[in-house]
C-alpha cells in the first residue's frame, strides 16, 4: 500500500450528498476488470456523454479539476454496498484524499486499507475550501497533512481533523491490516504450536 503523508492539490468539488458506491463504480465494471483498470470507469454514468466523450458539465471534467488528487464531497459519501472497488476506482483516477462531512462506514474502512485518506470536516468548512478554490481557478491549492492532522486551505487557514491514531500511523507507513498482522507472524506461529499441544482435539480435521 502506498504511504500517505501529505498532498497539496487543487480541491475538486463534488458536493452532492449520498453519492453511493454504485455511482462511484458500476457493479458491471467489477466483473473482468482488474483493480488497476477501474479508474476510467469511476463516475462513469455522470462523467461521460452517451457517445463516450467527457461530459463538460461534470465537475471533475473541468480542466482545473481533472486528475486532482483531492476530492471535496457531500455527506454520506461512499454509502451503499460494501464495494472495495469504489476505492480502487477513485485511486485509479488519481484521488488520494476525500474530504466530506461523513462517509459510508464500510467505504470509510476500505479507504484505510488501500491508501486513500478519508477526512471528516464540517460541511461549512468544505464549502469554504470549494469557494476559495473557485475564486482562483487552476491556482488555489489545498494541503492535507496527515502527520500534523491538518488541512490547510488555499488562503492559509489551518483546519485540524480527527483520525484514529492506529489508522494514522498505518497510513503514514503504508501498512494495511494484513501487513500489520504479518508483523506478528512469529508470535502467531508460536501460539499455534502451544495451542495445538494444549488442545489437540481442537486441531483435528473431520474426515
Amino acid at each position: 500500500m502506498q504511504p500517505f503523508t501529505r498532498i497539496t492539490a487543487i480541491a475538486a468539488p463534488l458536493l452532492r450528498a449520498n453519492i453511493d458506491t454504485d455511482v462511484i463504480i458500476p457493479i458491471q465494471r467489477l466483473v473482468g476488470t482488474g483493480r488497476e483498470g477501474l479508474g476510467p470507469y469511476a463516475f462513469e454514468r455522470q462523467r461521460y456523454l452517451e457517445g463516450g466523450a467527457d461530459d463538460p458539465e461534470f465537475p471533475l471534467n473541468r480542466p482545473a479539476y481533472k486528475g486532482s488528487a483531492l476530492l471535496l464531497a457531500g455527506e454520506n459519501f461512499g454509502c451503499g454496498s460494501s464495494r472495495e472497488g469504489a476505492v480502487w476506482a477513485l485511486m485509479g483516477m488519481g484521488v488520494r484524499c476525500v474530504i466530506a462531512p461523513s462517509f459510508g462506514d464500510i467505504f470509510f474502512a476500505n479507504c484505510f486499507q488501500n491508501g486513500l485518506l478519508p477526512v471528516r470536516l464540517p460541511a461549512e468548512i468544505i464549502l469554504q475550501i470549494a469557494e476559495e478554490t473557485e475564486a482562483s481557478p487552476g491556482n488555489a491549492r489545498t494541503t492535507v497533512d496527515l502527520e500534523r492532522s491538518l488541512v490547510v486551505t488555499p488562503t492559509g487557514a489551518e483546519i485540524p481533523f480527527d483520525v484514529d491514531a492506529r489508522k494514522r500511523d498505518a497510513m503514514l507507513q503504508g501498512l494495511d491490516d494484513i501487513t500489520l498482522t504479518l508483523r506478528h507472524a512469529d508470535a502467531i506461529s508460536a501460539w499455534r504450536l502451544r495451542d495445538r499441544a494444549a488442545r489437540p482435539w481442537a486441531w483435528e480435521t473431520v474426515p
